[in-house]
């Protein structure tokens, strides 16, 4: 049997999700004994000053004795952050102005306890 032919044995069903840099590729494949697995890699795309670029990829393997566990988990996790923060996206990449925001308020906070912690010396009564 060709290597392409394994391959194409090897994989059953797959889902590709675009996000910014990332993609997220899902795949159904087979074990040798024809049983299924899903395997998940994100690929991170990293452009260099150059023009080039070059890609970080990540991969998991879930296997089907896993599959109930791993989705509750995943369920449960994804209604916490939804629940206490909403789905409105809060990051400096999606704000052009977070940075700047936030020191600005760290730094009136910061100026705000400096000045409230510190007496007036007169240096004459030294």
């Amino acid at each position: 049997m060709r290597e392409n032919d394994l391959l194409e044995k090897e994989e059953i069903f797959s889902k590709v999700l675009r996000a910014g840099r990332r993609t997220y590729f899902f795949d159904v494949r087979a074990t040798k004994a024809d049983d299924y697995y899903i395997t998940v890699t994100e690929s991170k795309k990293f452009t260099e000053e150059d023009g080039s670029f070059h890609f970080k990829k990540h991969k998991i393997y879930l296997y089907k004795e896993d599959f109930a566990a791993f989705k509750d988990i995943l369920d449960e996790m994804t209604s916490y952050v939804l629940n206490h923060k909403g789905e409105e996206v809060i990051s400096e990449r999606h704000q052009k102005d977070f940075k700047k925001e936030y020191f600005a308020d760290k730094s009136e906070e910061t100026e705000t306890r400096t000045l409230g912690s510190y007496t007036d010396i007169d240096f004459d009564d030294i």
